[in-house]
């Protein structure tokens, strides 16, 4: 599995490949669809299966103030994009030349030339080019005098509807780390770089392994029942914060996970913190007595919570 920027040249054995397209961000259960129907045609004709993404987000160009809200890092797509199949990751880099590129152009220049690609795989709702005036039609039609077929993959439902990533974004800012799970297919996860902290957890015997939530969405604030992917691979279980630490002064926005039976050096090092079930809101607390109380408590939940899971 290797990763494509397009501003670069395609690899000649990658030239021909089944293309899957789109912002694939949190790769739900809709997205798995769209893949797996452009690795299944791909292998179907002996084709490389590049799966196509975009960053920045689209909405984060046209729109840099709105809040954090992805649902993954390209790092971790990478990594799904890999495991559902695919043989290459491409990145879009969505600037200025991409947002003003026609559609037309769009399918001939970089599609059809720059990538040379045999087939393209959408979802039905797919827009693309200048002011969104490419479709899946439109992809089908030009596509079709240029050498690149065009199919689409309509929206995976459940008893709610559309599965999508607004829908996931919504159940995590609510704490619904379950519905969350079941869309993705998986618990949501923040990745990252464990940071030096102010040791204020190890001083009450709990410590924490410190992350910033970047780009990340930001689900509800409060204590969560997590596990965490070490480095080695290994999955051990925990509690975190993820809040602002309403007791401390000043207010530091942080997530900050305490692995159970757990010693070592994480700093430095990049893990993964899976949200398996929300706990309670921050609170603040009059001593760091009773703030400890509270996390024995919390801790005691968690693992209750996660007894099992690996």
């Amino acid at each position: 599995m290797i990763r494509l920027d397009h501003r670069d040249p395609i690899p000649a054995d990658l030239r021909g490949a089944v293309l899957a397209l789109g912002n694939f961000d949190g790769f739900h259960r809709g997205h798995q669809a769209v893949v797996g129907a452009a690795i299944d045609w791909a292998r179907a004709e002996s084709r490389p299966a590049v799966v196509a993404t975009f960053a920045p987000h689209p909405m984060s160009y046209f729109q840099p103030e709105t809040p954090p809200f992805r649902l993954t890092s390209l790092d971790q797509r990478m990594d799904l994009f890999g495991r559902a199949g695919a043989d290459a990751m491409l990145v879009f880099h969505f600037d200025q030349t991409l947002a003003s590129m026609p559609a037309e152009r769009w399918i001939a220049d970089v599609i059809a030339g720059h990538i040379g690609a045999a087939g393209v795989v959408t979802g039905e709702d797919f827009t693309f080019g200048q002011r969104r005036g490419g479709n899946p039609a439109l992809l089908q039609s030009l596509g079709a005098t240029l050498g690149v077929a065009a199919r689409t993959v309509g929206a995976v439902h459940d008893d709610e509807g559309a599965i999508s990533s607004s829908r996931i974004r919504t159940a995590l800012q609510a704490g619904d780390c379950e519905t969350a799970a079941r869309l993705l297919t998986r618990p949501f996860a923040v990745r990252g770089v464990v940071q030096h902290g102010d040791k204020l957890g190890r001083q009450i015997g709990f410590p924490t392994a410190n992350l910033d939530l970047g780009e990340y969405l930001r689900p509800r604030y409060g204590i969560y029942a997590v596990t965490g992917r070490l480095p080695d691979g290994r999955v051990v279980p925990g509690a975190a914060n993820l809040g602002i630490r309403p007791t401390f002064d000043p207010p530091k926005e942080l997530l900050e996970p305490h692995f159970f039976d757990f010693s070592g050096d994480l700093y430095g090092a990049e893990i993964d913190v899976a949200f398996h079930h929300f706990l309670r809101p921050e609170a603040q607390y009059d001593s760091i007595d009773a703030l400890t109380a509270q996390i024995a408590k919390d801790c005691d939940a968690a693992r209750r919570l996660l007894a099992g899971v690996t």
